[in-house]
């Protein structure tokens, strides 16, 4: 099953309100089908309508997965961006669309949680925090998610203040690193050519050949898509995997020849 996973929970959740509420109503979605809904119950610790505390690392192992809670934080974090500056323009929706390319057959319940979540922008960091706790073991996948907000924040001219605000306060609830974040900020609009090979590293520009040659390394070992197929990722992680080590690879080149080492 793809990250964008299973949506009708989602939906009744967020109505009930808070990204807890949210994340309550597709696990509740999800349960249902798997008959789990006893074990869930004994999760919560009361119900009146409102946001309920929930252990998330009991709920997000009742999932068996972390598809809600990606489409979820998704959704609503790029609703909420293009709501902070103003009104929520079509270009800023359908880069939306193509950053994320949400699946047809997903389109609808998406739909519905964008225009619920766009009706204010207040209240994404909660969402920001949970998404990085969720996927704290794959930096790769938040910097990906970054990278396509900041290319919707573009979508109808340059990065403002409010958004900029927005994007460096999703960062830090991401727990990225500032390279990684200075990364997902140029990646987008920027042709692949013209890229700074040594952000795209992490690196300083006066890095020894040793230590260049080391981080090349480590970072073929943490964004490898083979590394990341026998952790089980779902294949939109393999492929964005995939498009990170040829980054890599085609920075780590750059270097070298420049260098000449």
């Amino acid at each position: 099953m793809s990250y964008w996973g299973k949506f009708i929970g989602g939906m009744a959740g967020f109505a009930m309100g808070g990204p807890v509420g949210a994340l309550f109503g597709a696990a509740l979605g999800h349960a249902a089908d798997e008959g789990k809904l006893h074990g869930l119950a004994s999760g919560v610790s009361g119900f009146a309508g409102r946001a309920i505390p929930i252990d998330r690392l009991k709920m997000t192992s009742m999932l068996g997965r972390r598809d809600q809670i990606f489409a979820i934080g998704v959704t609503v974090l790029a609703a909420k961006l293009c709501k902070c500056d103003g009104p929520v323009t079509r270009l800023e929706i359908n880069a939306f669309k193509q950053s994320f390319a949400i699946p047809p057959d997903g389109m609808a319940e998406v739909a519905r949680l964008f225009d619920s979540a766009r009706e204010s922008a207040s209240g994404y960091v909660c969402y920001a925090t949970q998404l990085g706790q969720a996927f704290s073991d794959e930096k790769a996948v938040l910097e990906q998610v970054l990278a396509g907000l900041y290319q919707i924040a573009r979508a109808d001219g340059p990065v403002n203040g409010a958004e900029a605000d927005f994007l460096s306060r999703v960062a830090f609830g991401f727990g990225l690193s500032d390279a990684a974040a200075r990364r997902a900020g140029q990646r987008m609009p920027m042709p692949r050519d013209v890229e700074d090979p040594y952000l795209v590293m992490g690196l300083q520009r006066q890095a020894a050949p040793e230590e260049i040659r080391r981080r090349w390394k480590q970072l073929m070992r943490e964004n490898h898509p083979d590394a990341m197929a026998s952790k089980g990722a779902a294949p939109e992680i393999i492929k964005l995997s995939s498009e990170r080590v040829a980054r890599i690879n085609a920075a780590y080149d750059a270097i070298k020849r420049e260098r000449a080492f």
